[in-house]
């Protein structure tokens, strides 16, 4: 029989198939170097290839959906194909992956109400419209169709989350109604009642973990019964980084090889990762357990492949336990890809986000300060502006549901900074004993004190949606109550929306007398520029810099923050004209250089 099938064993044209996949997403890996990386992939042992798909990614603004460039989910499922790989396709619409808000758009946060993942008819609406859209492309490429997609997953890692199971029904619904025919699959953590909440009947339920391969494999078993195949769907080979953390997270190689040897000894598996990529733009994503973790722009993961392409230990490794199982087929890589240190790019402009603002912002007034989801924002900054109506002296100040990170300043002075937690308590600024005068923050100074006409001006900074858990539906960004100053509401405001997406627009020359080479006067654009003999995979050094977020020729690279662990930006050669190229740095800390490096190596240890 032709197709793929789920019996009491997986099979593919009637024969008993092991799948052997290997993570990767499109969408973290530019499109020049889809083949190489699936190439690798290949050449691993593994014959499939599994992908998430970003909801936010294809419909970034409701009912307009994009599948071109960095989303050309049909192309790199067709090179997939090229290539000899079937592909598990994982449109959930949720995702984590510690991606942005776990792919979902961020749109939907500016409905009041919305209930994620569940029943609630707006957000099964809001799916379906989607589906009707993706559809179109996954349809014609399953197996059943001549195409490689072998099976599809329904939700992800849902009984982690809830357990409305109507609501994983109408998911699967949907997908058939869009012409869905391959099998289905659901995946759930085998812990607890993970797996008990996560299924629904008829569908076949997987694992994810990262180790104990034959011990997660005997609560699958006790679940799924002996009559049908084991999987890990997410074999997590690696972990994420996030800001703050000591340094870069790294497995236990042997541990790895011994479970994987597990694994495939009683069942099916895919790596996650075999290719980690990384979080270009905004769209790294956070976890919330005790406190506020944004991730990296990094997704390297200590994956097999790393961020920037290259095979390692673990690669090598793993390919000597694949190749008991399965033959390894020769596989010639098509791709030469070069490193390159292009050296020094010189400053040749900055800009204040002052003098910015009519450049690149959007301005809204209103009486009570809005999130930037109802401003029609998704990612980026929001700045919000108001002027003081009498003489105070500012003792106490509080932000009412407020994400992720505010930057307050009075006349151009920076009065405070505030992220995660000291958000939600009211900060005390003044005691009474202390003269009276503007006094900017620093050691051992508490004061300020504004007279009527003061300039107050909030800087707001969406960190990344958090992409797992309940804290999912608290993540309306900028401020979605109010700003109290000594207890009471502040009103009539002006928002300036800054995704950050038009920096085209900006003229180097407005602030000619703007410093540069160490502190400088707040948030800023600083223009640098370099010539390239030829393209080459190179690396932004951000050290000497605070925080804030790096362009190259008008594409978005992501963010970075000198409290680490990475410090050095990934620029794929694609990205890399010959010729002169433009780097576009926004700091917000005050802290910038006269010249950044581009280096040959990550650094990532």
């Amino acid at each position: 029989m032709a197709g793929f099938e789920i019996r009491e064993d997986f099979y593919l044209n009637g024969e008993k198939f092991k799948i052997i996949a290997g993570g990767m997403h499109y969408f973290r890996v530019v499109p020049e170097y889809w083949r190489d990386r699936l190439e690798k992939i290949k050449a691993l042992g593994c014959n499939a290839v599994e992908t998430y798909v970003a909801w936010n990614m294809h419909e970034a603004k409701k009912g307009e959906f994009n599948f071109t460039g960095l989303c050309d989910l049909k192309r790199f499922i067709e090179t997939a194909q090229e290539l000899g790989l079937y592909v598990i396709v994982r449109p959930s619409p949720y995702i984590c992956a510690e991606w942005e808000f776990g792919g979902l758009p961020a749109w939907l946060m500016a409905e009041d109400g919305m209930r994620l993942r569940s029943s609630y008819k707006p957000f099964l609406d809001a799916v379906d419209s989607y589906y009707r859209e993706l559809f179109k492309i996954l349809t014609p490429l399953q197996i059943t169709k001549g195409g490689p997609i072998i099976m599809f997953q329904i939700e992800n890692e849902y009984g982690a989350y809830g357990e409305d199971t109507e609501y994983l029904k109408s998911i699967r619904d949907m997908m058939v109604k869009y012409g869905a025919e391959v099998p289905m699959f659901t995946s759930d953590g085998p812990w607890g009642d993970y797996l008990a909440c996560g299924g629904i009947p008829g569908v076949l339920q997987t694992a994810n973990f990262g180790s104990k391969g034959h011990e997660q494999f005997k609560i699958l078993k006790k679940r799924i019964g002996e009559n049908k195949p084991l999987m890990c769907t997410e074999f997590w080979v690696g972990w994420f980084d996030a800001w703050g953390d000591e340094k870069h997270n790294k497995g236990d190689i042997e541990e790895h090889v011994k479970d994987l040897d597990e694994i495939l000894a009683e069942g099916s598996v895919s790596i996650y990762m075999a290719h980690g990529g990384t979080n270009f733009g905004f769209t790294s994503g956070a976890n919330y357990y005790d406190e506020l973790k944004p991730d990296v722009t990094s997704y390297d993961y200590d994956a097999l492949i790393t961020e920037d392409g290259e095979l390692t230990e673990k690669y090598y490794a793993f390919k000597k336990v694949i190749e008991k199982y399965v033959k390894i087929p020769e596989v010639k890589f098509s791709s030469e890809i070069k490193k390159k240190a292009y050296g020094k790019a010189a400053l040749t402009g900055s800009v204040s986000l002052r003098a910015a603002l009519p450049m690149i912002a959007e301005k809204h007034e209103t009486n009570s300060p809005e999130s930037m989801e109802k401003l029609g924002q998704n990612y980026g900054y929001t700045l919000y502006r108001s002027e003081l109506v009498k003489d105070r002296r500012i003792e106490k100040f509080r932000l009412m549901g407020a994400n992720d990170r505010a930057k307050v300043y009075l006349d151009g002075k920076e009065l405070l900074t505030l992220y995660d937690r000291e958000l939600l308590t009211e900060t005390k600024l003044a005691t009474a004993e202390e003269k009276e005068g503007f006094i900017p923050l620093g050691e051992g100074k508490k004061r300020a004190f504004a007279p009527e006409g003061t300039d107050l001006t909030i800087l707001m900074e969406n960190m990344g949606r958090v992409n797992y858990g309940y804290f999912m539906e608290k993540q309306r960004k900028g401020i979605d109550g109010a700003v109290l100053i000594n207890g009471h509401q502040h009103y009539k405001w002006e928002e300036y929306t800054l995704p950050l997406d038009n920096l085209d627009k900006l003229s180097f020359d407005a602030d000619s007398d703007l410093g540069c080479g160490g502190k400088t006067s707040g948030p800023a654009f600083y223009r640098y520029e370099f010539d390239a003999d030829e393209q080459g995979d190179t690396f932004l050094d951000m050290t000497g810099f605070g925080k804030g977020c790096a362009f190259i020729n008008g594409f978005n690279l992501g963010r970075f923050w000198e409290i680490g662990p990475q410090k050095r930006l990934y620029i794929p050669g694609p990205l890399v004209k010959t010729g002169r190229n433009e780097i576009i740095i926004f700091e917000t800390e005050g802290k910038a250089l006269n010249a950044v490096s581009l280096c040959d190596a990550p650094a990532l240890e």
